[in-house]
């Protein structure tokens, strides 16, 4: 365990079988659908990755779409700048929204209203974490790997700072690192 770490929350085996669970509910729910996966860049990589390769759909594409509120702070601004927009035209298909953390609902709000406003047929959102304690926007994920309390939690494409993200679980980073 790495010394920024006060304890894991998931470990690579836990993650995988979390990572799989998912896969198989987005599966049976876009079977017969037209799918187009955006992975918010950078802290649903690692996630996106392993979750996309377990995708079944035969009419599933991947883009991606870069969006922060947070900057190298422990809090989020509040303010939504998305500083890459998807590549692809999603009108007339069903979008899954990807990313590693659902905390204040700030981005994932700000990114689900602009992606319909494309005119995709809906749009659903699929986060890792789920961290409720800290919702301002009225958003939950419609599908979830674990929810969390309120603890800054790092690795496997969650970070502080750019940092931590390379780990291969999940834990919970010492107070004294962020505060």
């Amino acid at each position: 365990m790495h010394k920024d770490i006060d304890e894991i929350i998931l470990d690579e085996s836990q993650l995988e079988k979390t990572v799989d669970a998912i896969a198989e509910r987005i599966n049976l729910d876009y079977n017969d659908k037209p799918l187009t996966v955006i992975g918010i860049l950078r802290g649903s990589a690692i996630f996106l990755a392993d979750l996309f390769r377990r995708i079944t759909v035969e009419d599933c594409t991947l883009d991606f779409m870069a969006a922060s509120s947070y900057g190298s702070s422990a809090e989020s601004s509040g303010h939504v700048n998305i500083t890459k927009d998807i590549s692809d035209d999603v009108s007339g298909r069903h979008v899954l929204v990807v990313e590693d953390i659902l905390d204040t609902g700030n981005t994932l709000s700000c990114i689900r209203d602009y992606l319909l406003s494309k005119n995709a047929l809906s749009v659903k959102i699929c986060t890792l974490f789920d961290k409720p304690s800290r919702r301002k926007k009225p958003i939950t994920p419609d599908y979830c790997g674990k929810t969390v309390d309120d603890l800054f939690i790092v690795g496997y494409g969650l970070d502080y700072d750019d940092r931590y993200r390379n780990l291969p679980y999940v834990g919970v980073l010492k107070k004294e690192i962020y505060q």
